[in-house]
């Protein structure tokens, strides 16, 4: 491998990554910290933050050998907690005037439930420090590790000088032009002529691959294909994305397909199917186990009883036991799964320390940022890529984030220093040609095509796929409620869960319930998505269907679809005020969830100040209906 010392370029990047990280960190810690000290202790037990009193009923050592101290929660164990697998913690106690003090000594739950939490710690002296106090507290702390991950791989992406991963820098950097394998790559029949050349560009890429999966394209059946190929020439790859809920999704449908697969995480925040394929389901299950088990409790015991001169030889070679079998059992689990899965901030996991891999699969990969793809970047020689720009972006908290370098992907970069290595799954299944056109021609330069056969899916061949139910005649203004849950605009949710019963009422209650129609209500805001949930709740004449009615904010259907979508987007005043509605992206994502029907409930007044909506609202009229709620409940069709 020839030399690839950093160039000025690249190093000019990493260093304005880890000044935009920098930035996110401290608004985030700080953040954390402000609303926590400004919370009264009563109120971060009613919002699930902290556990007051809680009192220590055991200590000893987990499957994994780890000192860990149990707590019973002696509070209201109804209120609902935000503590989960691997989450930090401090305990503190207060005294009689009120005041709070933390502990010195932090752990990571390691367990928990609504009455008991298991806390590992980094010794027996800290385990036995939270023992011993009568009446306490456990409080969350900020979770400092996935930036010490990110921190790293960029310091270490920039100091490597030479070898495979200086190499990949600069091609993804885009100081260095990818290189390809010129063997021929095998085509499959199951799949498209575009979903055929994705799978090809990935097994001939040396250094990067993207798959571009509009939605409805079949960009995870793609995905699959291309890992199921690539371990026929390689041995083990490593499959990542930016969330839990994604890593899960396609290590599901690897399971599926026959392939091992190991998945690297917190059990807790892993999907109950997958249990028995995490790391820690794997390695209690192994027949090994029962033999190290016995060795670490003969070992407590002798330490318990006190040792004498003569248990010091016998308790290291019991040690030593145990550190061959923990090995044995660990060997054995990284060479039996050819698949190992885990978010990209998993791959910082001490589990993967040694680990190198030949190829890397990020999947959403247009949902993480640049940094955190970093983390599982530095243990593999190539990286495939697939997601789409144009759909969800990732998760920025702090204030500078829209301009902000973090909020530009590593996939964008990709597909605009290499087009080569990039391509374009062009055939959807999901959505009838009247739904996907907008779509197609807004961002996709109109290179979409609905697939033989989408279109004659029966179902109301007479009505229009689209309808747009206008409110601008009508007084229905937002309200802000707070931060955390955003607007709310009640009226404009009556008016959607009016026009849904009508909807139903027309087309049949019983051809509904018979066929099995899904309707999904999607809003961009919190506040919206919980006053719709208690207006469906209330309509009798949607009570028998509410099994077939899904309602979520955007961000929550992402991955989803329905054979009926009806959108309520809030905004409402008179100064063409859209706020979050400017994220175009995540209106791509909400108006291709529909298979047959699109029904957007919205003030256009407001909306079409903005020319995509303008666009988009002249495009109902041609292609659909317009109808304008009028205040004596009347409607107008334009």
């Amino acid at each position: 491998m020839k030399i690839e010392k950093c160039s000025a370029e690249s190093r000019k990047h990493i260093l304005a990554l880890t000044q935009a990280l920098q930035k996110e960190y401290l608004f985030e810690k700080q953040s954390y910290e402000k609303m926590r000290d400004k919370k009264s202790l009563q109120k971060r037990i009613d919002r699930g933050e902290c556990w007051y009193p809680c009192r220590s009923i055991s200590k000893g050592y987990n499957a994994l050998n780890q000192p860990i101290v149990e707590l019973q929660r002696q509070g209201d164990t109804e209120i609902e907690h935000a503590f989960e697998y691997g989450r930090p913690v401090v305990y503190f106690t207060q005294n009689a005037k009120g005041d709070i003090c933390y502990g010195k000594r932090s752990g990571k739950v390691s367990y928990v439930d609504n009455e008991r939490m298991v806390v590992a710690l980094n010794s027996m002296d800290d385990a036995s420090l939270w023992f011993d106090q009568e009446v306490m507290g456990v409080q969350l702390e900020f979770d400092e590790r996935s930036y010490r991950l990110q921190f790293e791989a960029l310091k270490r992406v920039e100091a490597c000088d030479s070898g495979r991963l200086a190499h990949l820098r600069e091609v993804l950097m885009g100081s260095e032009a990818t290189q390809w394998h010129t063997a021929h790559a095998p085509s499959f029949p199951w799949l498209n002529r575009s979903q055929n050349m994705a799978v090809q560009k990935v097994l001939q890429a040396k250094d990067v691959a993207v798959v571009h999966g509009p939605p409805g394209t079949g960009k995870t059946t793609t995905l699959l294909d291309a890992i199921s190929e690539t371990l026929r020439r390689e041995n083990q790859v490593l499959v990542s994305a930016q969330s839990n809920i994604a890593v899960d999704w396609i290590s599901r449908q690897l399971i599926d397909r026959g392939l091992s697969v190991l998945r690297i995480g917190n059990p807790l925040r892993v999907d109950d199917t997958l249990l028995e394929h995490t790391y820690e389901g794997q390695f209690e299950r192994h027949p090994l186990y029962i033999e190290l088990w016995s060795v670490r409790r003969t070992i407590r015991r002798m330490q318990q009883q006190g040792r004498r001169l003569n248990d010091y030889d016998k308790i290291e070679q019991l040690r030593e036991r145990g550190y061959e079998l923990e090995h044995r059992i660990m060997t054995d689990l990284f060479s039996q799964n050819r698949i190992i899965a885990s978010t990209l901030i998993g791959a910082g996991s001490p589990l993967l320390e040694q680990m190198h891999f030949s190829t890397l699969f990020i999947d959403e990969a247009a949902q993480a940022t640049e940094p955190a793809c970093m983390v599982a970047i530095c243990k593999a020689n190539r990286v495939v890529m697939a997601g789409d720009h144009w759909q969800l972006p990732p998760t920025i908290k702090s204030d500078f984030a829209p301009n902000s370098i973090l909020s530009k992907t590593l996939m964008e970069r990709v597909l605009e220093k290499h087009r080569e290595a990039v391509v374009l799954l062009t055939d959807q299944y999901r959505m009838h040609s009247d739904l996907m056109r907008f779509s197609s021609e807004w961002f996709y330069e109109g290179r979409l095509h609905t697939a033989k056969g989408v279109d004659s899916r029966p179902f109301i061949d007479y009505e229009k796929r689209l309808t747009w139910f206008d409110t601008s005649e009508n007084d229905y203004p937002e309200r802000v409620l707070n931060q955390d849950y955003g607007r709310m605009n009640s009226q404009e949710a009556d008016a959607l869960v009016k026009q849904l019963e009508e909807y139903v009422h027309g087309f049949g209650i019983h051809r509904v319930l018979d066929e099995g129609i899904d309707f999904g209500i999607i809003t961009p805001y919190r506040a919206q998505k919980y006053y719709l949930k208690r207006a469906i709740q209330k309509s009798y004449k949607l009570k028998r269907l509410r099994h077939l009615i899904r309602i979520n904010t955007i961000d929550g259907f992402q991955g989803q679809e329905c054979d009926v979508i009806m959108m309520s987007l809030v905004r409402s005043n008179a100064h063409g005020q859209i706020g979050f509605l400017n994220d175009l992206r995540r209106m791509n994502v909400a108006m291709t969830r529909a298979r047959h029907k699109l029904m957007v409930v919205a003030n256009a007044k407001t909306l079409t100040n903005h020319k995509f909506y303008a666009a988009l609202y002249a495009y109902f009229k041609r292609e659909g209906e317009v109808i304008v709620l009028q205040t004596d409940s009347s409607e107008v069709t334009i």
